[in-house]
């Protein structure tokens, strides 16, 4: 074996693990917001939706309740303590900014839901039942709580991943509603 060749063997696997080791140490920054996580579904038609409402006798959430006006719609379960932590922030968002606000109960029975939205408030003008969880799949719920809002013409426009705090309706969400709105 020559020494060239025995310089490259003992090199590759320096020169690899290397690599390897700086690339994880990027992915795991500390700069990295976890909230941030990449949709398809950006400026694309938000998914059907069919779904029944948490309150007998009322109506359910739909598509067409997505058109026509910027809407945002929070995925929350009774069972998601983070979910409890945002919900006076989303309280909030609706009385002062005045948005339309609607919500997916995801994975959740309904009577949950709405013992859950009795003891909070409800500052959803709809909010649909997903027990099984498919709306969410469809939409690409890594898990609650997340927060999309929808453009007029009924596009995901944003979506923010994790509770919403007070701070990201000042730096983030309101900046996005008020560009979609437009």
């Amino acid at each position: 074996m020559t020494r060239a060749l025995r310089i490259a063997l003992y090199t590759l696997p320096l020169v690899t693990v290397t690599a390897l080791v700086a690339w994880f140490a990027l992915a795991l920054s500390p700069d990295r917001d976890p909230s941030i996580v990449p949709s398809a579904l950006i400026d694309k038609p938000a998914p059907a939706l069919d779904l029944p409402s948490v309150y007998p006798g009322r109506p359910g959430l739909s598509s067409a309740d997505l058109k026509g006006r910027v809407t945002v719609v929070n995925v929350f379960a009774s069972w998601c303590l983070p979910c409890r932590a945002e919900h006076p922030v989303l309280s909030r968002l609706a009385r002062e900014q005045g948005v339309t606000l609607v919500a997916i109960n995801w994975k959740d029975a309904p009577e949950a839901g709405r013992a859950w939205l009795a003891e909070l408030g409800d500052p959803f003008e709809r909010v649909g039942s997903d027990p099984s969880g498919r709306a969410g799949i469809d939409w690409g719920v890594y898990g609650v709580p997340e927060t999309y809002i929808v453009d007029p013409a009924g596009r995901i426009r944003y979506k923010h991943v994790g509770p919403l705090r007070e701070e990201d309706i000042a730096s983030v969400i309101a900046p996005v509603l008020r560009r979609v709105a437009r």
